[in-house]
């Protein structure tokens, strides 16, 4: 076998690519992942210049890894600024470096991609030394999976961890049968957040597949270019994204909208995997309490309860969303440093650091809102 560098997804054929992604992460599909190519939102002009790896075996493509040499450390939601600075300060040059991740999107998957263990390993293999071939300061995976994290650090690559927030399915059948599992006064305040955000006449709608229409990519966008302003300063992704995106995975799409006189006034963007629902981002035009919560937190958990997803994954950051059930979890990215002294410096930190996370963790679990823990 031997591995291949594509400098464009285009150029790997659709269906090879998706064989290799096993898990069905909609994220690591091929339409997610051209779709942000086609549209411009990644290249090499915005800082992230794919560096796809194949692993290649008689003609047929057997493995495929996405990946990019970046030229900052933005739209990753794993920072290593602290790392760059240092870096620099030291007098060496900490990018490019290369980044293995779905850009724009902290959502949890393999980066591997191959149904046959073998395989990945050499997607490793391959991704270390195409690093260290150019010369560059390190090789970084991202939100990957438990046995990712396991099999990289077998490899003496570092294991770095931090938290997200992620909702359960423990087989509920309504959304009121995952109320009762929790404590009382917790309950009586989801209640009243719900009647809360739709107390002025907003009703709220979910858009699949077909249903989803240019309209309402016009909306989203507006709402999702109004709140970039506002907390990020700049939108990573632009309009076409949206509609390539609805061409590409119609069916991947959970768009749910809110509307108030007949009008769009809020919406949030939701990816549908196999077993997970996927949070990503949200905006509005108009201010109304607890319409934040109700979209991006109440309205995924009716969807998974019904679709019998076993999670729901509301993105990055933000304990406020203990308190609607959702519950700390670790999440895992792995590096390869290729200068040793830098190497044994980020070591000693993340030792400290994964210290320090599961000691957040094990406080912040304390305050779920489930009748066992009140």
């Amino acid at each position: 076998m031997k591995y291949r560098v594509f400098d464009k997804i285009t150029d790997i054929p659709q269906g090879q690519w998706d064989r290799c992604n096993y898990t069905n992460n909609p994220f690591s599909s091929y339409g997610f992942l051209s779709a942000l190519e086609e549209s411009g939102c990644v290249n090499a002009n915005t800082g992230w210049h794919p560096q796809h790896i194949a692993i290649i075996d008689d003609d047929e493509i057997v493995g495929v890894l996405p990946q990019y040499l970046k030229s900052h450390s933005q739209g990753e939601y794993v920072f290593d600024h602290g790392w760059a600075n240092a870096y620099e300060q030291a007098g060496g040059h900490y990018y490019p470096k290369m980044q293995s991740s779905i850009p724009f999107s902290p959502v949890n998957g393999p980066k591997l991609l191959s149904p046959i263990a073998d395989v990945r390993q050499q997607l490793l293999h391959a991704a270390i030394s195409h690093t260290e071939e150019l010369g560059i300061s390190g090789l970084h995976f991202t939100f990957i999976t438990d046995d990712e994290a396991t099999v990289m650090t077998s490899q003496e690559l570092l294991l770095r961890q931090d938290q997200q927030f992620h909702w359960f399915n423990d087989n509920y059948k309504t959304f009121d049968h995952f109320l009762n599992t929790l404590s009382s006064r917790k309950r009586k305040n989801i209640k009243k957040e719900r009647e809360t955000a739709l107390s002025n006449d907003i009703e709220i709608e979910w858009l699949n597949g077909k249903d989803i229409k240019e309209v309402h990519w016009d909306h989203y966008y507006e709402f999702y270019i109004n709140t970039s302003n506002r907390k990020w300063g700049r939108p990573y992704l632009n309009r076409a994204f949206f509609s390539i995106l609805s061409e590409n995975i119609p069916n991947d799409i959970l768009l749910i909208m809110a509307k108030r006189d007949g009008r769009y006034i809020a919406g949030a963007l939701n990816l549908i995997g196999p077993d997970t629902l996927y949070g990503r981002y949200w905006g509005s035009t108009e201010y109304h309490k607890c319409l934040h919560f109700e979209l991006c937190y109440y309205q995924a958990i009716d969807f998974a309860i019904e679709q019998k997803l076993k999670k729901v994954e509301a993105g990055a950051q933000g304990d406020h969303k203990i308190a609607r059930g959702y519950i700390p979890i670790a999440t895992n990215s792995a590096h390869w440093i290729t200068n040793p002294s830098f190497k044994d410096a980020i070591k000693k930190f993340l030792a400290q650091e994964r210290k320090a996370v599961k000691r957040e963790i094990d406080y912040l679990s304390g305050f779920t809102p489930y009748k066992n823990t009140d």
